[in-house]
């Protein structure tokens, strides 16, 4: 463990960059257990990213690491134009300007509010603590508390008293940890939109960890999604979840289904077993690539005309849409079940026969499970079979599409872990 006792500045290549994180790992013993496996990382003033992934891929830890509870192994760390961690720097955490609000809020239950939010204010004169703390809270709509103890308060207020006492000091970098998931499910998504209007108006930048898709997508400028220790994916939400680039974040955040096909000609077409998919974003890949293809439920329309027509095996409400269950006949026999979002206008049938047509932005091309199935290459191109010729009415038909030595062409809706074991593993 590497903990030098002096601070290093150095020169900021970008001075909107608050965050730095350049090639940092963090082992457990015994083991070794690699938590951070080679994490690099940049985070832009009054910018909100979220570090989303399941139980133990390691965004705690990263979170951690950029607070000074945890020592990196390798790598190095820098905030502003300094270097708090690296093989010649380490700053405390107290030294780091930085914020950190915890997953259970972490308030004195002795203390009152105004007390709490005081208690971060070490550095502060005396005399001015308590005008500070009024301050805060008044922002966040509690002045009304100062004298009251946490116990007093709902969830939601202890919540935001956490965030004033991290607020306070006027930190350059705010933590949170899992910070909503202690609501009951009615104020979660009123008071995480709280808390994001506070944070975007006051122009304070923030990394929060989340394994809550719907507030990772909901509140970020930027998603990083970790998997095993490593960051699979950086974009904004739109693009984590329309154009996924592994297997791991197209099944992770939110549901899809997973077709096997072959780039078919220049206009961005994707034979698939349902027929040619076209404009499918394809990541520049060349004609006779094989490829798999992530449609997100959304991604289907129904359509009188639609070139797919299936069987409704189940249907879920969720009120903003009915999740549905669709079996397909398959142009290489047999079917396959996909999971489509219906219109909740009306109610839908099991068995009920219903037509759709695909909706080109949310058909994707993985770039990185080709990669790690070999499918990057062009293939040479199949013998036709018999009786199998790839196409759907009202597609263009294209070259056969031959399945014998891979796995079925559709996956769909099987959880993250287990799908991805499945398909990369």
């Amino acid at each position: 463990m590497v903990t030098p006792a002096h601070v290093q500045s150095m020169p900021d290549s970008n001075p909107s960059t608050v965050i730095q994180l350049e090639g940092v790992t963090r082992r457990f013993w015994p083991g070794p257990v690699t938590a951070v496996d080679d994490v690099s990382l940049e985070v832009r003033k009054g910018e909100i990213m979220t570090l989303l992934g399941p139980s133990g891929c390691g965004k705690t830890t990263t979170l951690r690491l950029i607070a000074g509870f945890e020592v990196p192994d390798e790598g190095s760390i820098r905030i502003g134009d300094t270097e708090v961690a690296g093989a010649k720097a380490w700053a405390p955490p107290e030294r780091r300007g930085v914020g950190m609000v915890f997953q259970d809020y972490a308030l004195f239950p002795h203390l009152t509010v105004g007390e709490n939010v005081m208690f971060g204010l070490d550095r502060t004169p005396r005399r001015q603590r308590a005008g500070r703390a009024r301050e805060v809270l008044k922002i966040l709509d509690l002045e009304a508390f100062f004298h009251r103890y946490p116990h007093e308060l709902s969830g939601g207020q202890q919540q935001r008293v956490a965030l004033a006492r991290a607020l306070a000091p006027d930190p350059l970098l705010l933590l949170m940890d899992e910070p909503f998931s202690n609501l009951d499910a009615h104020l979660r998504d009123q008071v995480r939109d709280e808390v994001v209007g506070i944070l975007r108006n006051a122009g304070v930048t923030c990394i929060l960890v989340s394994h809550d898709q719907r507030d990772a997508l909901a509140i970020s400028d930027r998603v990083a999604v970790m998997n095993r220790g490593k960051v699979e994916q950086v974009g904004s939400p739109r693009e984590i979840y329309k154009h996924p680039e592994s297997v791991f974040v197209a099944t992770f955040v939110g549901r899809t289904n997973l077709l096997q096909g072959r780039v078919q000609n220049e206009d961005g077409c994707v034979l698939t077993d349902f027929g040619s998919f076209c404009r499918v974003d394809r990541l520049g890949m060349p004609n006779g690539s094989q490829v798999v293809v992530s449609v997100r439920p959304d991604g289907f329309e129904t359509c009188a005309e639609g070139a797919l027509c299936g069987s409704i095996l189940s249907t879920t409400y969720t009120g903003a849409q009915i999740e549905a269950e669709v079996e397909f006949p398959s142009a290489l026999g047999g079917t396959r079940k996909l999971v489509v979002h219906l219109p909740p206008s009306r109610h839908y049938e099991v068995g009920e026969s219903i037509s759709f047509r695909l909706v080109p932005e949310f058909a994707s091309v993985v770039r990185n499970a080709c990669q790690t199935l070999g499918f990057t290459s062009p293939v040479v191109e199949p013998p036709q079979a018999s009786g199998r010729d790839g196409s759907r009415p009202g597609s263009d038909p294209g070259p056969a599409l031959e399945v014998d030595e891979t796995p079925p062409g559709v996956v769909s809706a099987s959880p993250a872990g287990a799908l991805a074991r499945e398909l990369e593993g």
